[in-house]
């Protein structure tokens, strides 16, 4: 064999290797990917219940699935709007707006809701939302516009945020439970475009209909004996009724709601027929993992437990029907959590822990005192909303004074005050970033936060005189991981800290299509 016999068979060889390698990673994409929010899921409760799971929940996924263990979220005073949107986004609320499910509109001082929209009408609720808050695009909303409309995009949660926030602009619906009749309801945003799945959603049994005849007790003898929490001594087996006027909150964060999500899920998928063209589809669920009514840990901790061991059988029930649907290895599932948890009310002070309250509403008056002695009597302080206080712009316009220097003096101010750790301005967060204020900033948005943000000490309260409302400041980290199960997963266990704004890239990349446009993170692999 001559030299250029064996050039050219050498060159055959690598280009034959090529087309292999080439081969091996064109993978298919899924036909349906189900994008699942746990509301409050940490991974210390979710590990600590394991022996009363069955095999092909959670430990099937933990066991087939990819895992990373230490996942997070880049922003601080996280809640389960701006979480969902920091998922659906792949971004912070600085760029896709979502600072909270609450915050005070500058121009009426009063608070907003993150999906409240006067111009839609609700559908079974008296409720008018739609997604104009989100100010980017969304995973679903990119994977619409990829498929110039043909994808099915769906949103399922007991939630009203929860709903429309993980449905985005474009997607075929959004449902949700409403607080006050107890009936799955939507807006005209979502059915204005024809969608007839939307427009029979009055057909859909609603807890209305069942409510109050149902019991919640544990779902089983070993659930309802097992005691993880030890805190207060061993605790009775629960029995909950629901016949109050809150009647339907209290359901919908109870271990029992989450049933009634899947069933909804697998009957939007099976009338939809979502999942079944070469037309990659995307399914939103949020299920819930809190504290029954939003109580205190310590008063519900064997509700929580068996709301894990209820929500591992939900898992189970919507992985095996929706691979019996589409097929095992056609559909692909991402699991995480909204990364915060109900803060309980913990009397520190009886255990001589250092504590206090910090008066938000008083310290805004004594900052407009301290403005008045120096430009004169005024109103420099507009308003307040948690722990921020909103500058009285206008006013300072009309005093020739300078915006930057207000909010300087303002911080030095409030630096002195007893309790405050932190004192944050505007413009500091927008113009001067470090690696210890990313967070902060992270969180923050210009049309959304007040001019002075403050951080008290660990422990403490800030309390608002005005409203009577408290939040107290805790700085604990809540564990909780993501998952991913199905098409072109292998099993890994991955304990290098991820953030979560790289679930939507890699949604996007599974499934070939744009990530959203302001996510600039890369995918998880």
């Amino acid at each position: 064999m001559n030299h250029r016999q064996i050039s050219t068979l050498a060159l055959l060889s690598a280009l034959l290797t090529s087309l292999q390698a080439g081969s091996q990673t064109l993978q298919t994409p899924p036909r349906l990917v189900v994008a699942i929010t746990i509301d409050q899921l940490r991974t210390d409760y979710l590990e600590a219940f394991t022996p009363l799971y069955s095999d092909q929940g959670f430990r099937r996924l933990l066991t087939d699935g990819r895992i990373y263990t230490n996942a997070s979220y880049s922003f601080s005073e996280i809640d389960r709007a701006s979480a969902i949107a920091n998922i659906v986004t792949g971004t912070t609320p600085y760029y896709n707006s979502i600072v909270g499910a609450r915050w005070l509109d500058r121009e009426t001082l009063r608070p907003v809701y993150c999906v409240d929209d006067g111009k839609y009408l609700g559908v079974l609720t008296n409720d008018k939302s739609s997604p104009q808050k989100l100010s980017t695009s969304t995973i679903g909303d990119e994977l619409k516009v990829s498929t110039a409309g043909k994808a099915i995009v769906y949103s399922i949660a007991p939630f009203r945020d929860a709903a429309i926030l993980a449905a985005g602009h474009a997607a075929d619906g959004a449902i949700w439970i409403d607080d006050n009749n107890g009936k799955w309801c939507s807006s005209q945003y979502f059915t204005k475009g024809g969608s007839k799945w939307m427009k029979n959603i009055e057909e859909l049994t609603s807890p209305a209909s069942f409510v109050d005849n149902t019991e919640w007790e544990p779902v089983n003898q070993l659930s309802g004996n097992f005691s993880y929490f030890m805190s207060g001594g061993p605790q009775k087996p629960f029995k909950h009724k629901f016949t109050s006027i809150r009647k339907y909150r209290e359901y919908k964060t109870s271990g029992l709601v989450n049933g009634h999500v899947t069933d909804i899920a697998l009957k939007c998928i099976e009338d939809t027929e979502m999942g079944k063209d070469g037309i990659s589809d995307l399914l939103n669920i949020t299920y819930y993992a809190g504290t029954y009514d939003h109580q205190p840990i310590t008063e519900c901790g064997m509700e929580l437990q068996d709301t894990y061991v209820r929500l591992d059988k939900e898992i189970a029930r919507l992985v095996s029907n929706i691979e019996d649907r589409v097929g095992k290895g056609n559909a692909l599932f991402v699991i995480t959590s909204t990364g915060y948890f109900d803060s309980e009310t913990t009397n520190y002070a009886k255990y001589n822990i250092p504590v206090g309250t910090f008066y938000i509403s008083r310290t805004s008056n004594l900052l407009n005192m301290y403005f008045g002695a120096l430009y004169g009597q005024g109103k420099y302080v507009e308003a307040t909303f948690n722990s921020q206080i909103y500058l009285n712009h206008r006013f300072l316009e009309e005093k020739r004074i300078n915006l930057a220097e207000a909010t300087r003096l303002a911080q030095e101010f409030v630096c002195q005050m007893q309790g405050v750790r932190n004192v944050y301005s505007a413009q500091q967060l927008m113009l001067n970033v470090t690696e210890q204020t990313e967070k902060v900033r992270n969180s923050f948005h210009a049309e959304r936060n007040g001019d002075i943000m403050i951080e008290v000490s660990p422990g403490w309260n800030i309390y608002n005189e005005d409203n009577l409302e408290s939040q107290t400041s805790r700085l604990s980290f809540i564990p909780f991981p993501i998952i991913l199960y199905g098409t072109n997963i292998t099993t890994e266990r991955i304990t290098q800290p991820v953030s979560v704004n790289r679930i939507a890239p890699s949604i996007a990349k599974s499934i070939r299509i744009r990530a959203p446009n302001a996510c600039s993170a890369e995918p998880l692999f």
